[in-house]
């Protein structure tokens, strides 16, 4: 049951954000998906019911004392590296990839779990380790081991994407505890060979190619580059007004792939341009900067690190998933949080939502 003294407490001002961008989003999903012929509920009735799911799980998530997730945190991390490695053993394969896992009633995906799991993770690391002056190299192996684990069966599945999700989530918590320069350097040296490895040894070729299509999307326009091209015709054809609701030609003429999951930021600036582009983009920015605020104001360090995890992977969504549509980053499956279509994108950003409103919640109680 849920403290009345938690209730008055309510944070309505992340509230309110959230929900506006819930709207918007399907709203915009209404509008992508006019031209589809669909068999059973349209995708944006679905994903209206995927909200108040979402806003139900957020509900369950802050009525629950946060801090339970610390002596938790290392159980849950056991667990999903368990899930991790039974999706490549048993998992459900699909276009290429096995990302999901058939538990009879319901199939789940570990890596969305994982981002969640790997804040909380390193929350409850980092809350019971300090290190005057900033952390030493010998200080982040132990944390680097934790997220070298699921980042690697994550990468196997392969999914790049929530693979490096997961790591700049947990990068932004780092540093937010604090680097000494040394470490940033010996960090930057390391890096530079790892990445040639990782070209050369571990990339698949279609992962590549999307390197190379963001570099060049000209040397593929009909193949591995048509995306980022339809993509950045769409956004630019929209201008400063927008074409209007429901009259986008890229989305309504179907040149746009994946128009209402992974590229429905492009569809919205077609239709409504550069003015509706600045209002998403404000409502977002204000989203970061009151996670940023709750971490500030939080009583406890643990809560503090955790209001950072999670802003920042609602961060790093948005801004991975923007700059890919416009070019400035290779494609990859990234969501846009709160406005793309997907159930389990839903849940887990509500499961981070529902985190904040508890430390928000909380901080009158200590």
């Amino acid at each position: 049951m849920i403290d009345r003294r938690l209730l008055i407490n309510i944070d309505w001002v992340l509230a309110g954000l959230v929900v506006t961008v819930c709207l918007l989003g399907i709203l915009n999903i209404y509008s992508a998906t006019t031209p589809y012929k669909i068999v059973g509920t349209a995708y944006y009735i679905k994903q209206c019911y995927w909200m108040l799911v979402g806003l139900f799980v957020a509900l369950t998530v802050c009525s629950l004392d946060y801090h339970i997730l610390e002596d938790l945190s290392y159980w849950f991390y056991g667990l999903l590296l368990f899930l991790l490695i039974a999706v490549l053993v048993i998992g459900k394969r699909s276009m290429g990839a096995t990302r999901w896992l058939n538990l009879g009633v319901m199939n789940i995906q570990p890596s969305e779990l994982m981002k969640i799991v790997i804040i909380v993770t390193f929350a409850r690391f980092f809350n019971s380790f300090q290190e005057a002056g900033g952390l030493r190299v010998k200080d982040v192996l132990i944390p680097f081991c934790l997220l070298a684990l699921p980042a690697a069966l994550i990468m196997k599945q392969p999914d790049l994407g929530t693979a490096t999700l997961v790591i700049l989530i947990a990068l932004s918590m780092i540093l937010y505890v604090g680097l000494r320069w040394s470490t940033i350097f010996t960090f930057v040296c390391v890096t530079i060979p790892m990445a040639w490895v990782g070209w050369s040894f571990l990339l698949r070729p279609y992962q590549k190619n999307r390197v190379l299509d963001f570099l060049n999307p000209e040397r593929s326009r009909l193949g591995s580059g048509y995306h980022i091209i339809q993509s950045k015709i769409a956004v630019g054809s929209g201008g400063f007004a927008g074409k209007g609701f429901v009259k986008g030609t890229q989305s309504q003429l179907r040149f746009l792939p994946e128009q209402h999951t992974d590229f429905a930021f492009s569809v919205f600036a077609e239709e409504w341009g550069f003015l509706g582009c600045l209002l998403l983009i404000i409502i977002y920015l204000l989203l970061v900067l009151w996670g940023l605020n709750i971490a500030r104001r939080c009583n406890d360090r643990f809560g503090s690190l955790l209001a950072v995890g999670v802003t920042a992977m609602l961060f790093w969504h948005i801004v991975i998933n923007m700059g890919m549509v416009i070019g400035l980053f290779p494609v990859v499956g990234v969501p846009l949080p709160f406005f793309s279509y997907g159930g389990t994108s839903m849940i887990t950003s509500m499961v981070g939502i529902g985190l904040l409103q508890n430390i928000s919640m909380r901080r009158f109680m200590f």
